[in-house]
């Protein structure tokens, strides 16, 4: 015969692992109904790419190596800062606007600033990028000092890609996923479905306004010139009025401020009273004293 207590351990151990197996179970039959979904329209994505893969082999065997795809083209941002000291402002603006009528530019933001000492154009131009070092080149050789001069440039190439691979994968997924919504029975399998397409809608629209915002920044770059030109200093005195229409400003302010005044002592009439009475009976007071 067992002891007592070595039974009683035994059926506790046994219960312990039943337990655990139990837990495991039913956690991994909660993670893959998350996964269903997913997983069908990846087996139908990839499925399906097999499949063509398959249809197109014998072609992609005898395709010459040299007849496949070129690599893309690289997508390069350029961004420049540039300074120009003149002695005619008006004729280098002209010269600049006959430049990017030819060269097919655009300004972003033109601003005019006066001051005494010096007039400035703040010009932010946008320019196809193919044009953009003759445009330099163009504006550098006309009348005036280069007071700084400054360009910079990011290969966006990789991140082009990256975008666009990523985008037409998921273009593919909402595809299957409206596919699989057609066959869905229930109400919560339609519901589960179309929250999973809502969400690559939304990843979609953000990848394609980042490539297209990438596209922009590629096709035309971006220069901000500073043209500006040195003023001969003038003493402006300050424009004041004659000596008559400042004596009826002042007589009109003056009588202004005494009809407030007049009307200011008639709002607080309650207190004249108050005050009247009070006179009144201290006077009254002092008489009566004295004569004591």
């Amino acid at each position: 015969m067992y002891p007592i207590d070595k039974i009683l351990f035994y059926y506790l151990m046994r219960n312990i692992y039943i337990l655990f197996i139990t837990t495991i179970f039913f956690l991994s039959c909660e993670s893959n109904n998350g996964q269903h979904y997913e997983s069908m329209a990846e087996s139908a994505l990839y499925g399906t790419a097999v499949d063509e893969i398959d249809s197109n082999d014998a072609d992609a065997k005898t395709t010459d190596p040299l007849q496949q795809a070129a690599p893309m083209q690289k997508k390069i941002i350029k961004d420049g800062r540039m300074g120009l000291r003149v002695n005619e402002l008006e004729v280098t603006k002209q010269r600049i606007d006959s430049l990017l009528i030819k060269y097919k530019g655009y300004y972003a933001q033109e601003t005019l600033q006066n001051e005494a000492y010096v007039s400035t154009f703040r010009l932010k131009i946008r320019v196809p990028n193919e044009n953009y070092e003759t445009l330099i080149a163009a504006i550098e050789s006309g009348k005036g000092k280069i007071l700084y001069k400054e360009i910079d440039t990011q290969d966006v190439t990789e991140q082009f890609v990256d975008i666009e691979t990523r985008l037409n994968n998921k273009r593919n997924y909402l595809l299957r996923y409206q596919e699989i919504l057609k066959q869905a029975k229930s109400i919560k399998e339609i519901l589960e479905i179309e929250e999973y397409i809502r969400s690559l809608v939304e990843e979609i629209e953000s990848a394609e306004g980042r490539l297209s915002y990438l596209n922009n920044q590629v096709t035309y770059s971006t220069l901000d010139l500073t043209v500006s030109k040195e003023n001969d200093y003038k003493f402006t005195p300050e424009r004041r009025e004659n000596f008559f229409e400042r004596l009826k400003e002042a007589l009109s302010t003056g009588w202004d401020g005494f009809v407030d005044f007049i009307i200011f002592l008639l709002s607080v009439w309650p207190f004249w009273f108050i005050l009247a009475g009070t006179i009144y009976l201290f006077v009254r007071w002092r008489k009566r004293k004295n004569k004591k």
